[in-house]
């Protein structure tokens, strides 16, 4: 692992372990689930390079940051305060907001709530979209197994993935990723609705290209320090972030989107391309990079990289 300058930043109630470097305009990458800032190894370096400083925070309830018991603790409000107290206490009254995942949805949100600290914005993997029943219970399939319903119950699938953290870990990547055939993440359907959340997701005996044994022990080591419970609570506060964020709000600052060309994701919601432009006064593109999956800075590096420098770029023109 590359040696990265940590600093533990207080803010909005929490302590962040957050990797700090470089000097700039302020850039803060956001991972998701089941994430933590080394997500974003490749992505720093060029980004400092570009005449950047970057923030890459643990989120709360990750890693080496606060853990927070209680589930309102993970609500939207809470998670975008992060993010505009983390450039704060950096001394910063604004800065540029590029998400992946969950990571991404607290992006979009920090926009839409904080336009006055969020300049621009970018997502990867996720387009912005707010939580519905269905998301929760897919109509139908009351009878199958849907991880977002299983994430639910307290205390139920925190157990379980924290029973063998390295076949959880490394069998959720390689499901969404590209290594395995379109449509892997979503089969989890196909199983009864009792299904454990290990037993939905096909083993893996070899590790891609993309996640080292050295990559792989140092996300254990950091689920190990904060196990689930925080991660999981994210999926606990869907329809509570519905209610207390806006419908209909518009994006006005620059924007883009990217994603890998064979990210499951992209099928929670087939008509995303359509709708999804239409929430934005300034988006300056969409990219798809083909033979990536959910996890496309780590399998497409050097393209995902070259994107979020192009929109860098284009804000700071």
């Amino acid at each position: 692992m590359q040696d990265r300058h940590f600093e533990m930043i207080e803010t909005n109630g929490v302590t962040l372990r957050t990797v700090v470097e470089g000097e700039g305009p302020l850039v803060v990458l956001l991972h998701g689930f089941p994430q933590c800032w080394y997500l974003w190894r490749h992505q720093i370096d060029p980004i400092v390079a570009a005449g950047y400083r970057v923030a890459v925070p643990d989120q709360r309830g990750y890693g080496g940051s606060s853990c927070p018991p209680d589930v309102d603790a993970y609500d939207i409000r809470a998670l975008t305060g992060d993010v505009v107290g983390l450039a704060r206490a950096l001394g910063e009254d604004q800065c540029i907001v590029v998400g992946h995942d969950w990571g991404c949805l607290v992006a979009w949100n920090t926009a839409l709530l904080h336009p006055q600290v969020c300049r621009a914005v970018m997502g990867l993997a996720v387009p912005m979209w707010r939580a519905s029943p269905a998301v929760i219970d897919p109509p139908g399939m009351d009878d199958r197994f849907w991880y977002i319903r299983h994430f639910q119950q307290p205390g139920v699938a925190e157990a379980e993935l924290e029973a063998d953290l390295e076949r959880a870990l490394k069998n959720i990547y390689v499901a969404i990723s590209a290594d395995s055939p379109r449509g892997t993440f979503m089969r989890q359907l196909e199983h009864p609705a009792d299904s454990g959340a290990l037993d939905v997701f096909p083993e893996v005996d070899t590790l891609p290209a993309w996640l080292s044994r050295e990559d792989l022990d140092y996300y254990v080591a950091q689920y190990r320090q904060s196990g689930f419970r925080g991660p999981i609570n994210w999926y606990r506060n869907f329809m509570r972030n519905a209610d207390i964020t806006p419908e209909n709000a518009r994006f006005t600052q620059p924007a883009a989107f990217v994603a890998g060309a064979e990210d499951d994701v992209l099928l929670f919601d087939p008509g995303w391309r359509e709708r999804f432009p239409k929430a934005f006064d300034d988006l300056r593109f969409i990219e798809l990079i083909e033979g990536a999956g959910h996890w496309v800075q780590l399998e497409k590096p050097a393209e995902t990289t070259a994107q979020i420098l192009r929109f860098l770029a284009a804000v700071d023109a």
